[in-house]
């Protein structure tokens, strides 16, 4: 036997033991894990206090021009727009391959009305705003710091630092309110499950979730 048939015999017995051997049944297949919403688009939303720019940002990075008037929720209903990515590896990719079309990748843009404190409780437009928030995947949180007697505050004073922290304290609060029904839930199904069942770890998580936030800190 020479050297080139003994090579192609060898050949044809390694393809021969792919074709036959078994493959993998549906359930043993490893399940795909998404992280996020795939896509070529990200939901941002401008969140802040009344009277702090966001509709004046939200103009300059749109090209808008909605109302941002000097009074408090001149924003009640939240407006959309859209804003392309530029990105010079795909102008790249379009120059030298020429596709029939081409699709950038846009952030979706929200101006939400403005919090108050208290707004958990319902306070401002209160769970209006929230469920605003809700939609999207991520959140600019606009503050304050500049000092204009003609420019309202609902504070009355200008302090970046404290109304950050009634932001952030309105969100905790939406959030401990949402991972509390949740752990109600969880903690019914894990009664009946067995230790280390995935129902048994979804409470234990959710559990720890709940501490934290009602420990004042963000989960991350």
């Amino acid at each position: 036997m020479n050297h080139v048939t003994w090579l192609f015999l060898r050949c044809m017995f390694i393809i021969a033991a792919c074709e036959c051997s078994p493959k993998p049944s549906p359930a043993q297949a490893a399940p795909k894990v998404f992280l996020g919403r795939p896509g070529t688009n990200l939901k941002a939303g401008i969140v802040g206090l009344p009277n702090v720019g966001k509709s004046t940002f939200f103009n300059l990075l749109c090209k808008m021009s909605v109302p941002a008037e000097n009074y408090p929720f001149c924003t009640i209903e939240p407006t959309l727009s859209r804003v392309a990515v530029p990105d010079e590896r795909f102008d790249w990719l379009c120059e030298h391959y020429k596709p029939a079309s081409k699709v950038h990748a846009f952030l979706q843009v929200t101006d939400i009305a403005g919090l108050v404190r208290g707004a958990a409780q319902g306070q401002g437009l209160g769970n209006a705003f929230l469920s605003h928030i809700q939609a999207v995947d991520c959140l600019l949180h606009m503050v304050r710091v500049f000092d204009d007697p003609d420019v309202t505050h609902v504070e009355d004073s200008v302090d970046p630092v404290r109304d950050l922290d009634i932001i952030c304290g309105e969100l905790v609060a939406k959030d401990l309110e949402w991972a509390q029904a949740r752990l109600r839930a969880s903690a019914s199904k894990a009664r009946g499950a067995k230790p280390g069942s995935p129902e048994v770890r979804e409470a234990d998580l959710v559990a720890r979730v709940v501490a934290s936030l009602e420990a004042g800190r963000h989960v991350r």
